[in-house]
């Protein structure tokens, strides 16, 4: 559904996007994370036909997307700070843009009410948008998005603003559009959110996507055979450190009360190994587990400094 194909954007002697190639198809959902500057927003406009590429090229349903060109029709994107006619009230805002792309009248209402109804502002139909709050705005920002139904949807900091149960809400929207068969690129620095609905992930650095792939490939290419591990004990045995620190294969111990963490394998025949070795001596295990590798890990793993 989309091809990002070897793309660059040059401004000036700045290169902005360095050679970023990605595919996504349907169903498929990339959390775009990396640092102000990297590059996220240039890449979103450059998919969204907003900027030439310098070299290289974007498709989306085998159709090169540029200026003028039919597919951008199948294109919704909403910028971190969506720009609207602020007299407008909500509803006539969406009918302007549903005339825009050439909606048939019938349909209009229908949508309209579909969608603020699904961006939780049914109420604000007849509000003007210049009395929203932020936080309502950019719901306003991607309902008009939404609008047309586009097949491919890029959003930039689309939770912005949004108060935490309007961010749970939108995490079901945006689910529900995944499931729907969409292919979504949405860039956040709330990487928690992202953890619970991206069936991808990209990081990137310095205008250079440093690393793509689902968040299995991802995770497992973090992890590289070793993870880390939490156990809780029951009671602490006055030798625990001495107990656990000639265990062969163990890194990393940390002791925290009666939590202990430590990196070790991820073979589940190893765990399996190292649990029954700690039984043997004594250890009175309450709990033992690999802790799930997050995207805040594999962030800050990857190098590329800490989510502004």
């Amino acid at each position: 559904m989309l091809d990002v194909a070897s793309v660059s954007i040059d401004f000036g002697k700045f290169t902005a996007v360095r050679d970023v190639s990605l595919r996504l198809s349907s169903g498929h959902l990339l959390g775009l994370i990396g640092p102000n500057g990297a590059g996220k927003t240039t890449l979103l406009r450059a998919i969204a036909g907003l900027n030439a590429p310098s070299r290289g090229h974007v498709r989306v349903l085998d159709q090169l997307v540029g200026p003028g060109q039919p597919v951008l029709q199948h294109l919704g994107f909403t910028p971190d700070t969506p720009a609207f006619y602020e007299d407008l009230t909500v509803g006539k805002f969406l009918t302007f843009i549903a005339l825009g792309h050439g909606l048939p009248a019938h349909e209009t209402r229908e949508r309209i009410d579909f969608w603020l109804e699904k961006v939780w502002l049914s109420e604000k139909r007849d509000t003007k948008i210049k009395a929203l709050s932020r936080g309502m705005r950019q719901r306003v920002g991607i309902a008009r998005t939404l609008l047309p139904n586009p097949t491919v949807i890029l959003l930039d900091e689309p939770a912005a603003g949004l108060d935490p149960a309007g961010r749970v809400q939108f995490r079901e929207l945006l689910c529900n559009l995944r499931d729907q068969g969409k292919a979504l690129i949405v860039s956040s620095h709330i990487l928690a959110d992202l953890e619970e609905y991206c069936t991808h992930v990209g990081i990137m650095s310095g205008g250079a996507l440093v690393r793509f792939g689902s968040v299995h490939e991802v995770k497992a290419t973090h992890e590289a055979g070793r993870c880390r591990y939490t156990m809780h004990l029951a009671s602490a045995p006055a030798d625990l450190r001495i107990l656990l620190g000639d265990l062969e294969g163990i890194e990393s111990l940390e002791f925290e009360g009666l939590r202990v963490r430590f990196r070790y394998s991820t073979d589940a025949s190893a765990a399996a190994t190292l649990l029954g070795d700690l039984v043997k001596r004594g250890l009175p295990i309450a709990a033992f587990a690999p802790d799930a590798t997050g995207l805040e890990d594999i962030y800050m793993k990857a190098g590329v400094g800490q989510v502004e």
